[in-house]
């Protein structure tokens, strides 16, 4: 759920266990971070040299990808799957590095906190109040084999911290004061443990384990998942379109349905170039998440998304809150209501923007 918790130190636990079971286990990176007693914890693993790269005036240490592939050791260890590499690397992304060393045939253990989750970047700016840069396509936790919750109380979290095991002293008052809010953890722990119940458990096998590593881990039994399902998330190339995408993605994942957006423009008309900007920002979003994104001209959206869902088979309609009409526009069928009526089989969903302040009285 956050920094401090205990991932890389259980991390290392488990791979001393492998170690000792005779498999050939390395580092390829390790991120301490100042922690006395996860740098005690990698006492007799071998760690892979890092790789020097020298940017904008700056040598920074990342990993060595070349290396590892030449050691290739059985498995790998590799911290923070959500960084993002130095510009000039193999890959932008540590995740895609791994994806590499996987192909490779290494099996690879990583540390993730449930906020670099893409699909969760929204929610968890809402919770916190702390956008999120680095993060990973969802895609990455359900491929993997084992799903290891490391989990402690944020009091638990908050006492660490104030000793000092999370970070340096002239860190501790900062943390505590932003992110490291007992409120801001005790929302992250629910958000953690809810995506694996909802997201994880039905397909992989999954533990939950304390941050000491007591204890062992219960393995989830399957769980059947919802057929038959296709949502349809009707956008528009603006900002809000990133947070209704999102939700609509985990609710596709719930359901376990396909999900396809729709951009209804009106014809003849070219984008302005705020709306390209937005547009080719979409498209980046949904090729990390594996969405299809439809274009369609029409003077009427509704009739317009009647046709492409049709086409598609949606069984389920989302759509952001429409704005207030006024003037004579008020006599309008509003866009829901008129989506209900013309697909009567369809469940039609309003996804609220709760960036958009409530619409004033004043005339």
């Amino acid at each position: 759920m956050a920094a401090g918790v205990g991932k890389t130190y259980r991390m290392l636990g488990e791979a001393h266990e492998d170690l000792l079971a005779g498999v050939d286990v390395c580092v390829g990176v390790l991120e301490t971070h100042g922690r006395a007693e996860t740098q005690a914890q990698a006492d007799g693993l071998e760690i892979l040299p890092r790789r020097r790269v020298v940017h904008r005036a700056s040598t920074l240490l990342e990993m060595d990808l070349p290396g590892i592939l030449a050691r290739a050791p059985e498995q790998c260890l590799i911290d923070e799957l959500a960084h993002t590499n130095a510009p000039g690397l193999d890959h932008a992304k540590r995740y895609e590095d791994v994806e590499e060393i996987l192909i490779a045939g290494i099996d690879v253990r990583s540390t993730v906190n449930i906020q670099h989750l893409e699909s969760l970047n929204d929610q968890i700016a809402e919770l916190s109040g702390v956008k999120v840069r680095e993060t990973i396509p969802d895609r990455v936790l359900a491929d993997a084999d084992e799903v290891v919750i490391v989990d402690v109380t944020p009091e638990t979290l908050l006492a660490r911290l104030r000793d000092g095991k999370v970070y340096p002293d002239e860190r501790i008052q900062p943390a505590l004061n932003g992110f490291f809010k007992i409120e801001n953890l005790t929302a992250l722990r629910e958000v953690a443990l809810r995506q694996v119940a909802e997201e994880v458990a039905p397909r992989r096998a999954v533990a939950v384990v304390e941050a000491s590593g007591a204890g062992g881990g219960r393995v989830a039994e399957d769980v059947p998942r919802a057929v038959g399902e296709r949502l349809l998330a009707l956008i528009r190339p603006e900002p809000a379109a990133h947070r209704l995408v999102r939700r609509a993605w985990r609710s596709a994942q719930r359901l376990g349905a396909e999900l396809d957006l729709l951009w209804v423009r009106r014809p003849g008309v070219s984008p302005t170039e705020d709306e390209d900007r937005q547009l080719s920002s979409l498209r980046r979003l949904t090729s990390v998440l594996g969405i299809v994104l439809h274009v369609d001209e029409d003077d009427d959206v509704a009739q317009a998304t009647v046709r492409i869902a049709r086409q598609l088979g949606t069984t389920y309609i989302l759509l952001g809150a429409p704005a207030p009409f006024r003037g004579l526009r008020r006599l309008r069928e509003p866009l829901p209501l008129k989506l209900m009526r013309l697909l009567p089989a369809v469940d039609v969903r309003i996804v609220a923007d709760r960036a958009r302040r409530p619409p004033s009285d004043e005339p």
